[in-house]
């Protein structure tokens, strides 16, 4: 299984360099062509697709680690080595996924695997010793919670509409488990702030952030603040800070900043950028925060970002957004 972001959170927080080739494909759109050949299970071409990309560069991990699954069912077993490798020099350290991940299977009689499993269970153990081990491993419960029922939620709201009882039931329990989870965090920052990965690791760190982005807005302009300040000292991501001050610009009755808000209409299905600052320099300030161009990151939701069409629909998102505030 590739490395997938849930749209519910933030999906992807990476700066993508854009480089183009001789043909004019930049490296982003080798990339989606690389995803779009996987899903269609055309696993050697994507492969080679993926090749063409790290032409130019091989430093994003996901995109490192999802082509080391395609290299592995395609047969490369030596390019799915050498891009797994890359991925865990560039921080990709997620020994749990590895080790379950059935794309990779095709690599485990290889002499390499058990080698490469030791080198990144020794830096993991490097770099987790010093951490809160009793506080990561809440951390990491809750977000494993926290992003159980979500998926099971975005599963059933596709697959049988929103107003499906099972998708509804599911809402219903995801609201629940968040109001839990929300007491938890809520006292592990009021008593020891906003913990950085240093000391509990890049997930359970992430974790402070999904529980607060996924509560109520009195709770988001509480911590928002001190988020801010985490950002600054390196003990949050700044990406993150900024989906967070998206959401809670929107719930405020203003227009988000960065774009990474995604509603949907009800009655159509389509999903649109929600009311946006600024249109036209919106990759500018994404880029400022770590985040990629606001095309590729729509494209992930069935959205062709044309920012012409878009300014000329605004006025209309911007009347919808301010009469669903009306009813909350």
């Amino acid at each position: 299984m590739r490395i997938v972001f849930l749209r519910v959170l933030l999906l992807c927080t990476m700066t993508f360099l854009l480089m183009v080739t001789v043909s004019g494909q930049t490296y982003r759109q080798l990339i989606k062509q690389a995803d779009s050949l996987y899903n269609s299970k055309d696993y050697k071409k994507s492969n080679d697709v993926y090749q063409q990309a790290f032409k130019f560069e091989k430093k994003n991990v996901n995109d490192l680690y999802n082509a080391a699954c395609s290299a592995a069912l395609a047969g490369d077993t030596k390019n799915s080595f050498e891009f797994l490798k890359l991925a865990c020099q560039n921080g990709w350290l997620n020994i749990d996924h590895m080790k379950k991940d059935s794309d990779l299977n095709g690599l485990h009689n290889d002499g390499q695997w058990i080698a490469l499993l030791s080198k990144m269970q020794n830096t993991i153990d490097s770099i987790e010793a010093n951490y809160d081990k009793p506080l990561q491993k809440e951390l990491l419960e809750i977000f494993n919670d926290d992003q159980s029922i979500r998926n099971q939620y975005i599963t059933a709201t596709k697959k049988l509409g929103y107003n499906n009882p099972t998708a509804d039931s599911l809402g219903k329990i995801m609201i629940y488990k968040d109001s839990i989870n929300l007491i938890k965090v809520t006292k592990i920052l009021d008593e020891k702030g906003w913990v950085g990965k240093d000391k509990v690791g890049m997930q359970a760190n992430q974790t402070l952030f999904l529980v607060i982005q996924h509560s109520d807005l009195k709770t988001q302009e509480k911590y928002l603040p001190m988020m801010r300040e985490a950002v600054k000292k390196g003990n949050a991501s700044a990406s993150a800070l900024a989906l967070l001050e998206d959401r809670t610009a929107l719930g405020q009755g203003k227009k988000q900043i960065y774009g990474s808000q995604i509603f949907t209409n009800h009655q159509t299905h389509k999903s649109y950028v929600a009311p946006l600052e600024d249109p036209d320099n919106v990759d500018k300030r994404r880029t400022e925060v770590g985040l990629g161009p606001l095309s590729d990151y729509v494209y992930q939701f069935g959205i062709m970002w044309d920012i012409e069409d878009y300014k000329k629909h605004l006025p209309e998102y911007e009347k919808q957004h301010q009469e669903s505030l009306k009813t909350k």
